[in-house]
């Protein structure tokens, strides 16, 4: 039996007849997708959920904890809406075309994040943003926000730990976000968060577990029967050496082998170094000496990172198109096969494009 909603356009509420009387039924999350079942709201708000979380008999459950699995069951429900575009309009005002504006929560739940990470040229960009996001912004998220956060960051972990792919990069986004949602629960109070407490000490229980779990992660040594890296030719390892952009990738491999040692040592690979990330003007300001009035630019290299942003490097990025507002990921296979880089744009001009780093991505939602 159809009824009329608040909105005169919309197709009504779906009713069923019981022995008390109507009740709406409502449809909730992907159920309605798998298996076409129709969920009534007062069995959901029922005492027999409750049995999800009950104790065998002669274990010994108390409340709080029952209390906070519960909190934890119903945050981690599947979100009723699903998006599958890779591209979001970015809104900073209302138009005769369109109202109000688009948030970072909103970018967040529309850009397809979860494939990205599988992306190893996207999967650096995604983790720094992340970083970037548990520094800052968790509080400005929604909470269908923060549910898709922290299930893109499980995927991040587990890409990790099954792959073995940059735990340094996860170690310091779980650090920073130990630290946020420590500062929050503790310090700064409950009311910034949104949704019941006991859900962010479930998050934080779960971040605790994931950095234990990367601090014993342990890289088998692979066996092949081929030629090594340190078979290879010195000017070949050198140049190897000279191929990357991060100081500590660079420390971590000269500990591979003698030989690799004394090539990530050499005086003319940081000083290249510290040009590729640094200006000549930071030079002057923090200039490094050694006894022989030689620079040491290793040494300067970690004394300008103090007080100097790094310059960064990804293997794909979001991209920004300054014709249609659109914020995107740029598909590089449509890109060749049909002329078209990922988003519904009219000019078609490849000048407006501009490629965002994970900082620019959080200003652009800064209002």
């Amino acid at each position: 039996m159809p009824f009329l909603g608040q909105d005169w356009r919309s197709p009504g509420w779906s009713w069923t007849k019981t022995e008390h009387g109507w009740k709406r039924i409502v449809f909730y999350g992907h159920d309605l997708e798998d298996n076409n079942r129709e969920i009534d709201l007062n069995v959901l708000c029922s005492s027999n959920k409750e049995n999800l979380f009950q104790c065998d008999v002669g274990d010994v459950c108390d409340l709080p904890t029952t209390k906070r699995k519960k909190d934890f069951y119903n945050n981690n429900t599947k979100s009723q809406f699903v998006f599958t575009d890779k591209w979001i309009y970015v809104q900073k005002g209302s138009t005769k075309e369109r109202h109000g504006y688009c948030t970072l929560g909103e970018a967040l739940n529309r850009l397809d994040f979860s494939s990205a990470i599988q992306d190893l040229r996207r999967f650096n960009y995604v983790a720094k943003l992340f970083q970037l996001i548990a520094r800052s912004q968790l509080t400005s998220l929604s909470g269908a926000a923060q549910k898709n956060y922290f299930n893109i960051l499980e995927k991040i972990v587990r890409k990790v730990l099954e792959d073995h792919y940059n735990p340094r990069l996860v170690k310091e986004l779980l650090q920073d976000l130990s630290s946020t949602l420590h500062s929050l629960t503790v310090h700064v109070g409950r009311c910034v968060l949104v949704g019941n407490v006991n859900i962010w000490l479930c998050r934080l229980e779960t971040i605790l577990n994931w950095q234990q779990q990367l601090n014993n992660l342990q890289i088998p040594k692979q066996i092949s029967n081929g030629m090594s890296l340190s078979d290879l030719p010195l000017h070949t390892q050198n140049k190897i050496l000279y191929k990357l952009s991060d100081a500590y990738d660079i420390i971590n491999l000269g500990q591979a082998t003698p030989t690799l040692h004394i090539l990530s040592e050499n005086r003319i690979l940081w000083k290249k170094l510290c040009h590729f990330h640094f200006s000549d003007k930071q030079f002057c300001k923090n200039l490094v000496l050694t006894k022989s009035d030689n620079v040491d630019w290793k040494l300067m290299y970690f004394t300008l990172q103090k007080h100097y942003p790094v310059k960064e490097q990804y293997g794909d990025t979001l991209h920004f198109c300054k014709h249609c507002s659109i914020l995107f990921w740029k598909d590089l296979h449509l890109a060749l096969l049909f002329k078209d880089c990922g988003h519904p744009c009219t000019a078609n001009d490849p000048d407006s494009l501009m490629p965002i780093s994970p900082q620019h991505f959080i200003d652009l939602f800064k209002f």
